[in-house]
């Protein structure tokens, strides 16, 4: 059996420091076989850069998704060719970086994480990333039965309709974007783990992790507005895995959330 924790998008250095706090004091990290965290907002609350990344694997972290703000630093294009950091599977073609990876666990096992992004309510011009990954899952399948699928997506229902287009094809989908965890974590008919959104590591006395002053002038008074990561408190919002590794189906998915962490 293989054991995977999921950290759900970390926000800025508050969301890092939070992460770094749960692993070391509230979790045993060892236990797992692959730790996988959503990145995109890594640098500042948005983008991602090449210290911050490093950063985050000297965690114990082992692969980084990231999502609409892959290309937000210029400074991504340092790192973006690593093979522990993916990007959404679904860019078009000929831009940097990869949509999917695959890791070996210290006993050799391997795991493929994918990253796709979603197309409702967003304004990247992508590829459709129901046709993308299936374009590339039989190949994938061959090389191994253990799935894991980031689904960075706003809409709850294009995420959900992604589950059950991959659903006994892959071992999990897991949604990220949103930065709010839901509670609809389940494992489908045909085998595979879902959640519509894991949640945030980032301030919990904020609007998805930013500071409410700016996210309110912003919504008052409709022009454009400085966002600032917010601090205090935290959150800590991940979904844990257990994985019939050689089948690939899921056999048990569920939350942890931590609040009122003082890193």
């Amino acid at each position: 059996m293989i054991k995977i924790l999921f950290i759900g998008d970390i926000i800025g250095e508050i969301g890092r420091k939070c992460v770094k706090y749960v692993l070391e004091n509230r979790l045993d990290k060892g236990k797992y076989d692959l730790i996988i965290a959503n990145g995109e907002n890594l640098a500042g609350g948005k983008g991602i850069s090449k210290s911050v990344f490093e950063e985050i694997l000297s965690y114990g972290v082992g692969v980084v998704t990231l999502g609409n703000h892959t290309f937000a630093r210029k400074e991504v294009l340092e790192i973006i060719s690593h093979p522990n950091l993916i990007r959404p599977l679904n860019y078009p073609e000929g831009n940097p970086g990869q949509g999917y990876c695959i890791v070996k666990t210290k006993e050799g096992q391997e795991i493929c994480v994918i990253n796709l992004l979603g197309r409702v309510f967003t304004v990247e011009c992508l590829d459709c990333p129901f046709r993308a990954i299936n374009e590339v899952l039989d190949i994938l399948r061959e090389k191994t039965k253990t799935i894991i699928v980031d689904f960075h997506a706003e809409a709850t229902s294009e995420k959900k309709a992604l589950g059950y287009f991959l659903d006994g094809r892959v071992s999990a989908v897991l949604g990220t974007h949103t930065h709010v965890a839901t509670a609809d974590f389940i494992i489908m008919n045909n085998g595979t783990g879902y959640i519509s959104d894991v949640g945030m590591c980032g301030s919990q006395n904020s609007v998805i992790g930013l500071e409410p002053e700016g996210v309110l002038k912003r919504f008052l008074l409709g022009v454009p507005q400085r966002f600032n990561v917010a601090t205090g408190p935290c959150e800590f919002n991940a979904v844990e895995l257990s994985i019939d590794e050689t089948t690939g189906r899921c056999l048990e998915i569920s939350q942890i959330i931590f609040r009122d962490i003082k890193p």
